[in-house]
This record gives structure tokens, C-alpha cells and sequence, in this order.
């Protein structure tokens, strides 16, 4: 957790809703990637936990399933660093779910959803922006990051902020959702 920070972050891996290439809603499939890296970042930059919404019951079992194996069966004695980071992980099955819940843990601060996605949108938010309010705002911020074609409007629409995308130095701009949560941390959280 992060001791230097007024603030408490939180992640939030949505697979309902968000887009598909053709713009439409769509939930997406669980990888197993995703989970293991999101949770290392997450570990390392003092994230207090990562949601992973999805609606659909076999997704939440399959998360379930391969944390158990990194925290209680083989893996754990095999790599107990990975289940360390895994704890940080928790599955709900809506946007609403995981706020709720974090509200309980959260009960004395506001919880700000910060939308994060490839598409420049009016009014973001930079990421020097993001760490100044991170550093003065006793709140818990979630940063929602969407898997397949990312956040659906309506998601971005309801967020308190919508976070300045990630620019590289060529015209493609196509990140792995565990490459820009990456980035993300690094730029609001990492030391400078």
C-alpha cells in the first residue's frame, strides 16, 4: 500500500461492457496472462486491489480457479511470489459490485472512477494531473481499464475522470490492457 499517498488505488479489469472491433458491447474472456501481470504491477505500485468484472459465471470460476492454484495448491510452494501478488485480485460481477465494495472499505472517502483508454476524449485528465490529485485528495481512486476494444461510452460518460491515452512515437496505438496499467502506474505512482 501506498504510505506516501492521502489516496487508495484501485484497478478494475472490466470484460462487460466493452467493445468489441465493431463497437458493439460485448463481454470478453478471462486470460490467464492479464491476471498474473495486473496483479505483479499492481504489487509492486501499492495497489490495494484489482477488480476483475465480469458477468458471466464460468469467467469468475476460471479467475477463482487459477488464483487457488498460485495460493493454495502447487503454485503456491512453486513460485509464492505470484501469490503474494494474487491476493490483490478479486472478482465481481459488475462496475456497481466492485464500487459498492470498495465503498465498505473505503467508508470515510469518495470513490473516483477513472476512465483509461487509447481514444483521446473532451476534458482528460494528464497523468501529472492525475498523481498531483493522488498526492492531495484523501479519496480512493479506481482506474478502469477495459479489455478487447476498451471502456464502452457509457462507462467512460459515468467516470469522474477520463485519463489523457497512452502516446507512442508511431500512429499505432493498440496496448495490451497489462502494458498500459503498466504505463499508468509507472506515470502516477512511479518515482520520479
Amino acid at each position: 500500500m501506498n504510505n506516501w499517498l492521502p489516496s487508495s488505488i484501485y484497478l478494475a479489469l472490466l470484460h462487460h461492457p466493452v467493445k468489441n472491433k465493431n463497437g458493439e458491447t460485448i463481454a470478453s474472456a478471462v486470460t490467464n496472462l492479464d491476471l498474473h501481470d495486473l496483479s505483479r504491477v499492481a504489487k509492486t505500485y501499492g495497489v490495494t486491489a484489482v477488480y476483475v468484472i465480469t458477468p458471466l459465471a464460468d469467467q469468475q470460476a476460471l479467475v477463482r480457479k487459477i488464483i487457488s492454484h498460485w495460493r493454495e495448491g502447487y503454485g503456491a510452494a512453486y513460485n509464492p511470489k505470484r501469490g503474494e501478488a494474487l491476493d490483490l485480485v478479486r472478482v465481481a460481477e459488475s462496475l456497481a459490485a466492485a464500487v459498492d465494495e470498495i465503498g465498505s472499505l473505503e467508508p470515510e472517502r469518495p470513490v473516483r472512477k477513472i476512465a483509461t483508454g487509447a481514444m483521446q476524449n473532451d476534458g482528460v485528465i494528464s497523468f501529472s494531473a492525475l498523481r498531483r490529485k493522488l498526492n492531495s485528495e484523501a479519496a480512493a481512486f479506481l482506474l478502469m481499464l477495459g479489455t478487447a476494444w476498451g471502456l464502452t461510452d457509457d462507462i467512460i460518460a459515468e467516470a469522474d475522470y477520463a485519463l489523457e491515452p497512452i502516446q507512442g512515437n508511431t500512429g499505432y496505438n493498440h496496448l495490451p490492457v497489462r502494458a498500459a496499467a503498466a504505463i499508468i502506474l509507472d506515470r502516477v505512482l512511479g518515482t520520479e
